[in-house]
């Protein structure tokens, strides 16, 4: 597995991380403790370092389980994790006060059986308590050892400027693929001057880039998807031509959509490492292989132009989560 660095603040990770959340939360039934275990620990015999979870998911049972499977290993990876929301469930809204931040890097650390989280973001900006305030305990908590690295989720420009002037920001983690791009407007210049690292989560497009979901497929009812309006059956039915596209790419270079839309990713920027999840084996090994696929000046330019032809259908989140974001 090919490395890279987030930013300039000596973080190498893994060219391609795992995003652990699907283990637990998100999209239909948790996977049983076992079967993660055993996924999370394939990841690392093929090279994987970067592994993603947050009290959020579940809430608290997708750490105790990222923290059981990683032990044995835990020198040899990086773990990030996640503050910010009230009591670390997202429907009860954003909280990222100091005495919060402070309680759960304490829990954090219990859960995931280790004396420091590699990379702490704040999960959601929370306009009660200023940007300067959160990345001022977060510096304490790295003074006091218990943090190696400050990290961000959706957030703004601004917002990353004013937390790196506090304490150096590593990493910035929001969604981008290529139907979702709109940190590379703002946010990627800023990202690129302040030489912090980016993160994309759901860089399959929650699974649709993968050509395995159209407007038929159905979902459990526990899947958050269902709440998406980018999923109804119509976006789902009018956004198939990003993925035909991927298709037509991935024949020629003897690929799959899901690599090739991994791959777009890696070719962006060489600080760029995306998280994408699964919980079954052979998707991680099909992930992880879009490490070694080369595009070409001449692939990019092709998906480039054929993609700007294509607009994608619905909205990425219904309003009450977008207003969580940082534009």
């Amino acid at each position: 597995m090919q490395k890279r660095s987030l930013g300039n603040r000596n973080l190498g990770v893994s060219a391609i991380g795992l995003g652990c959340m699907g283990l637990s939360y998100g999209y239909g039934p948790a996977v049983s403790t076992q079967d993660g275990i055993r996924l999370i620990r394939a990841a690392v015999e093929q090279g994987v370092t970067l592994f993603d979870t947050a009290e959020a998911y579940g809430p608290f049972i997708n750490e105790d389980l990222v923290g059981e499977a990683l032990a044995p290993f835990r020198d040899e990876v990086v773990i990030a994790t996640k503050f910010g929301f009230a009591e670390g469930v997202p429907q009860k809204g954003v909280d990222s006060r100091p005495e919060r931040i402070r309680a759960v890097a304490d829990a954090s650390l219990t859960r995931l059986r280790t004396d420091r989280i590699d990379l702490f973001y704040q999960h959601r900006p929370d306009p009660k308590v200023p940007i300067e305030e959160v990345a001022g305990t977060v510096r304490d908590l790295i003074q006091e050892g218990k943090v190696k690295h400050f990290g961000l989720s959706e957030a703004g420009a601004e917002t990353i400027r004013r937390a790196h002037a506090v304490q150096p920001v590593t990493a910035l983690q929001s969604e981008y693929s290529l139907w979702w791009r709109e940190p590379e407007v703002k946010v990627f210049p800023t990202l690129e001057e302040l030489g912090i690292g980016f993160v994309p989560f759901s860089p399959l497009g929650r699974g649709f880039l993968t050509g395995k979901i159209d407007d038929t497929t159905t979902f459990d009812s526990s899947d958050f998807r269902l709440r998406l309006p980018r999923f109804t059956p119509e976006a789902r039915k009018a956004n198939q031509a990003l993925v035909e596209l991927l298709g037509t790419i991935a024949k020629r270079k003897q690929a799959t959509p899901a690599q090739i839309a991994l791959a777009w990713l890696l070719a962006q920027r060489p600080w760029i490492v995306p998280i994408p999840g699964t919980t079954k084996r052979h998707r991680l090994e099909e992930n992880l292989g879009a490490a070694a696929l080369a595009l070409t000046p001449d692939d990019l330019r092709d998906i480039e132009r054929a993609a700007s032809q294509i607009t994608v259908q619905g909205a990425r989140y219904p309003e009450d989560l977008e207003k969580m974001t940082d534009r």
